[in-house]
C-alpha cells in the first residue's frame, strides 16, 4: 500500500473516532511491516482531526530550490 492509501485509511478511521493506537493495530494486522509507525499515524490522525482534508503531501516552502543561470555560473 502506498503512502496516500495509508493516509486515506487513517483519515477515514479518524473521522469514525477510532484512536490512532487502534488504527495502527489494524494496519499492522493487514499490512505487516509496511505499516507506518504509531507516531506517524498519531501525527496524521491529529492533522485530520484539526481539519486537514488532503491525504497528499503538501508542497514545502522550506525546500531547497537550486537553479543554474548565466548570472550564477562563474565565467
Amino acid at each position: 500500500m502506498d503512502k496516500e492509501n495509508f493516509r486515506f485509511y487513517i483519515k477515514v478511521r479518524t473521522a469514525l473516532n477510532v484512536q490512532a493506537k487502534d488504527i495502527h493495530e489494524e494496519l499492522c494486522f493487514a499490512c505487516g511491516d509496511e505499516t507506518p509507525s504509531l507516531k506517524t499515524i498519531e501525527e496524521w490522525s491529529k492533522c485530520f482531526r484539526e481539519g486537514r482534508e488532503e491525504a497528499e503531501d503538501e508542497v514545502r516552502s522550506d525546500s531547497l530550490v537550486i537553479e543554474t543561470t548565466s548570472e550564477n555560473i562563474e565565467q
